[in-house]
């Protein structure tokens, strides 16, 4: 067990992300697939709990879910309670800002709409406690950005304060080419001089290592640090098959083979090294992948690893834009 930060939070090494279990569709390789048993909401609480369950074998501890990831706060209350696991023995997370607006479909217009506006917070903030209860532990605004306005809004901010100071912990997620500038832009927000964020969630991995150094700076400055995406939404792993990938998954799995494990538990084991880490999440759809994705607790990541797969960075722009153009399956 470790805790972020200062936030005194008991958290894992490795956590699970709900996001491609709560609804059918997601942006992630190869997810249409992993659903082929059934996307019906009950089959997807089945599958979710069945995760749910390898994890906890696993001894994860900090679960991360999100209003707009359908359903996933509710699996993930509906299997707290039915395992009798108490408040004090699960760290759980979740985040505001995001609607989900895919009514269960898999080929909508549109999966989820942002907003970080004050009456959205306070109405997702309802909604996650009624899933959730006395198991949430941390509120983040999903996905901040300078643009969206939000780290200046102080109505919100105000808001986001007086949750806190009923005992939940405050964070944010980080996403897009902006990230460094974000995380380095909440470590200053402050409510009557207190700072108000506990915890920073962002995506780095060995395609996007831009938020790096900022991750560095708000650990040392007694933040959690969180990671998603690790595995690129699958572009770090055995499925994705695009041409234009080839030479960088020569290069994971040559590395992977001297080092006796899968290509993902190796691109996670890259997060797993680094000193300002808390937590990297899994976003495992089945108990196989769950199973692969531990495997990197076990990996030697070593310098000769490092140098390898330096070249996989890509320039943060061209990394999101290409994940902008990922298809929901």
């Amino acid at each position: 067990m470790r805790r972020p930060g200062s936030t005194e939070l008991d958290s894992s090494p490795i956590g699970l992300g709900l996001a491609a279990l709560g609804r059918p569709g997601y942006i992630n390789i190869g997810h249409g697939r992993d659903l082929e048993e059934g996307r019906s909401v009950s089959a997807l609480e089945v599958r979710s709990h069945q995760v749910l369950d390898a994890a906890w074998r696993r001894g994860v501890r900090y679960f991360d879910a999100a209003r707009s990831y359908g359903r996933a706060e509710s699996f993930l209350g509906s299997w707290l309670r039915k395992r009798g696991i108490s408040p004090v023995e699960v760290t759980v997370g979740s985040k505001w800002g995001y609607v989900y607006t895919a009514d269960w479909r898999v080929e909508a217009e549109t999966h989820e709409v942002k907003e970080h506006s004050l009456d959205l917070l306070r109405r997702q903030w309802r909604e996650s406690k009624e899933c959730l209860a006395e198991y949430l532990d941390l509120y983040q605004i999903h996905s901040a950005t300078l643009d969206s306005g939000v780290l200046e809004n102080r109505a919100v901010l105000d808001e986001l304060a007086r949750l806190k100071s009923s005992g939940v912990r405050i964070g944010l997620s980080a996403s897009g080419p902006g990230q460094p500038e974000v995380i380095d832009r909440a470590l200053d927000v402050t409510v009557a001089g207190v700072r108000l964020f506990d915890c920073v969630q962002a995506t780095w991995n060995l395609l996007e290592r831009s938020a790096g150094p900022a991750l560095g700076r708000a650990r040392s400055a007694g933040l959690g640090v969180i990671v998603k995406e690790a595995l690129a939404n699958g572009r770090l792993t055995s499925r994705n098959n695009d041409p234009d990938s080839g030479e960088k998954l020569s290069l994971l799995r040559r590395q992977a083979e001297r080092l006796r494990t899968t290509v993902d538990s190796l691109a996670l084991a890259a997060v797993l090294s680094q000193g300002w880490l808390d937590t990297v999440l899994s976003g495992a759809t089945t108990v196989e992948q769950l199973d692969s994705n531990f495997m990197a607790l076990e990996v030697p990541w070593d310098e000769a690893a490092e140098q390898a797969l330096s070249p996989l960075e890509e320039p943060a722009e061209d990394y999101w834009r290409f994940r902008k153009s990922l298809n929901w399956n």
